[in-house]
C-alpha cells in the first residue's frame, strides 16, 4: 500500500446480482484468474488505501461476499435495496463522511483495473478538480454513458444511452464507471442527486452536472486499453477476463525466468509463485496459493493446487498435487495423486498410480507403483512395494499406519490400521498385516500355498 498526499477512501460497489450472468450466484463471486472478481478489486484497492479505509457495498448474497473477504480487514456497507450507484454511496454516508480526503468509487465486477491506473486517477484529483473519472474510446460504446466535454476538454456531462440524442450517441468516449471525488464536495452536494429518470434510481453520473453547476469542474482520464476497465456482464466476458489474467501471469513468470511450454494452454492463478529455471509443460494447471521452487519440472496435464513444491522437484505428467508439501529433489508421478495434506520428504519417490492422503513420506522413501497410502507415516529410506494398501478406514473411523525407517514392504501387502511397523522390518509379499511388527523382524501374513496335482485336468474332463 502506497501513501498518498491526501487520504484516500475507496468504496467498491458489489451489491448487484448481475442478472445477465444467468446465475444464482452474485456476479462479484464469480471467479477469473483464480480469485473472485471482488477479491481482485480489493487487492488493487489495498495498493492505495489501508483496509480500514476500504468499504465494500454488499446486497445480494451479502454474507457470502463478507465471508469471501474475511481476513482482508475491509469494512462493509449494506445496501438492502439496490437503487443505483448514487444510492450505494448515500446508504454509507454516516461511515464515509468523517473520513474526508478523496473518495474513490470502483466497480466490484471490474477486476482488470491496475493499481497504476488507479494511482493516475487519484493523482489527477490532487490538481484541484472536484472529481475525475476514467474513460475509454470504444469502437462500439453501446450501453455505456457518453462523456460530453466542454471547449476546455473538461467533462460537462455524462449522458446515459437511453437519454442521449443522436449526436451524443455518435460520441465514442465512454464512461467506465470509476471515479475519484473530493470527499468534502461530494458530500456537500450528494443530497442533490435525484431519481429523476425512468429507472427511478440515484446515479453517480449526475454528480458531474451537479458539481459543474456549483462552479466546480470535473476532469477525465482516457485510458489506452479499454479492456482494463470493462465490466463483466455474462459468461463470455468472464472467460475473456480470465484469459487476460492468465496472459498477464504467464508473461510475468516467463520474464522472471520460468520456461512455460505452449503458454496459451497453461492455467496459472494470480497467487502462484514459481522460481527461476523451472519448466512448466503444456496444459499444466497451477492453482490457488501454490509456491514452486527453482529448477523444477511440472509435467504436462498435471494439476498442482494450494501446495508448496521445493527446488529441483519433478512432477510427472498427469499428476495431481493438492494441499501438500513436496521437499527438495523429490519425484512425484507420472499419474500419481497426492490428494490432500501430504508431506513428501527430500528425495522421496512417488510413482505411477500411487495415491497419498494425509501421508508423510520420509527422506528418500519410495512408493513407485500402484499403492494407496492413507493416514500413513513412512520413515526415511523405506520402500513400499507395488500394490500395497494401508487400510485406514474401518467403516466408521479413520486410523493411522506408522511405518519406520528402512522398512521393506513387499508387493501387494495389506496393512490394516491402526498398526505400527518397526524400523528395518520386512513384510513378505502378499501379506495381510494386522498386528504390530517389531524392528528388524520378518512378517508374513498369508495362507500356505496348497498344491493339488492334476486338479485342473480333472475339472476340464468333467465338462
Amino acid at each position: 500500500m502506497e501513501s498518498m498526499q491526501t487520504p484516500v477512501t475507496i468504496v467498491i460497489l458489489a451489491a448487484g446480482l448481475g442478472t445477465r450472468m444467468k446465475s444464482r450466484k452474485a456476479k462479484v463471486l464469480h471467479r477469473a484468474g483464480g480469485k473472485t472478481l471482488v477479491e481482485h478489486v480489493v487487492a488493487t484497492a489495498r495498493e492505495l488505501a489501508p483496509p480500514e479505509r476500504i468499504f465494500v457495498v454488499v446486497g445480494h448474497q451479502a454474507e457470502q461476499v463478507r465471508q469471501t473477504l474475511s481476513g482482508q480487514g475491509v469494512k462493509f456497507i449494506e445496501q438492502v435495496e439496490q437503487k443505483g450507484t448514487g444510492h450505494a454511496l448515500l446508504v454509507g454516508r454516516d461511515a464515509l463522511v468523517p473520513l474526508g480526503g478523496h473518495l474513490v468509487i470502483l466497480n466490484g465486477d471490474g477486476p482488470l483495473l491496475r493499481a497504476e491506473t488507479l494511482r493516475r486517477l487519484v493523482g489527477q484529483a490532487q490538481s484541484g478538480a472536484a472529481g475525475v473519472l476514467l474513460t475509454a474510446m470504444m469502437e462500439d460504446p453501446t450501453g455505456y454513458g457518453r462523456v460530453i466535454r466542454d471547449a476546455r476538454g473538461r467533462v460537462a456531462a455524462i449522458v446515459e444511452q437511453k437519454a442521449a440524442t443522436p449526436e451524443q450517441l455518435g460520441v465514442r468516449e465512454a464512461n467506465m464507471g470509476f471515479y475519484c471525488f473530493r470527499a468534502d464536495l461530494f458530500w456537500k452536494h450528494s443530497g442533490e442527486i435525484r431519481p429523476d429518470n425512468p429507472a427511478r434510481e440515484y446515479y453517480l453520473t449526475d454528480m458531474v452536472e451537479i458539481l459543474n453547476r456549483a462552479g466546480e469542474f470535473f476532469e477525465a482520464i482516457q485510458i489506452e486499453d479499454a479492456r482494463e476497465v470493462l465490466g463483466i456482464n455474462n459468461r463470455v466476458e468472464l472467460a475473456a477476463v480470465d484469459r487476460v489474467f492468465r496472459e498477464r501471469k504467464v508473461r510475468e513468470l516467463m520474464l522472471g525466468g520460468v520456461t512455460i511450454e505452449k503458454p496459451e494452454t497453461v492455467t496459472i492463478d494470480a497467487g502462484v509463485s514459481i522460481g527461476m529455471d523451472t519448466v512448466i509443460e503444456p496444459f499444466a494447471q497451477i492453482l490457488g496459493n501454490t509456491s514452486i521452487g527453482e529448477d523444477c519440472r511440472v509435467g504436462a496435464c498435471s494439476i498442482v493446487q494450494d501446495s508448496t513444491v521445493e527446488d529441483k522437484v519433478e512432477i510427472g505428467a498427469f499428476t495431481i498435487v493438492g494441499t501438500s508439501r513436496v521437499e527438495r529433489g523429490a519425484k512425484v508421478g507420472p499419474f500419481a495423486r497426492l490428494r490432500m495434506d501430504n508431506h513428501v520428504g527430500e528425495g522421496a519417490h512417488i510413482g505411477n498410480f500411487v495415491e497419498l492422503k494425509k501421508a508423510r513420506m520420509g527422506q528418500g522413501a519410495k512408493a513407485n507403483h500402484l499403492a494407496y497410502l492413507g493416514d500413513t507415516q513412512i520413515g526415511a529410506g523405506t520402500n513400499i512395494g507395488a500394490g500395497t494398501i494401508t487400510c485406514n478406514y474401518d467403516g466408521a473411523h479413520k486410523h493411522v499406519t506408522k511405518i519406520g525407517e528402512g522398512v521393506f514392504v513387499g508387493s501387494n501387502s495389506t496393512l490394516v490400521a491402526p498398526i505400527e511397523i518397526g524400523d528395518g522390518a520386512y513384510l513378505g509379499a502378499g501379506s495381510v498385516i494386522t498386528e504390530p511388527v517389531p524392528p528388524d523382524a520378518l512378517a508374513i501374513g498369508r495362507a500356505r500355498q496348497v498344491m493339488k496335482p492334476e486338479w485342473a485336468k480333472k475339472r476340464r474332463a468333467v465338462k
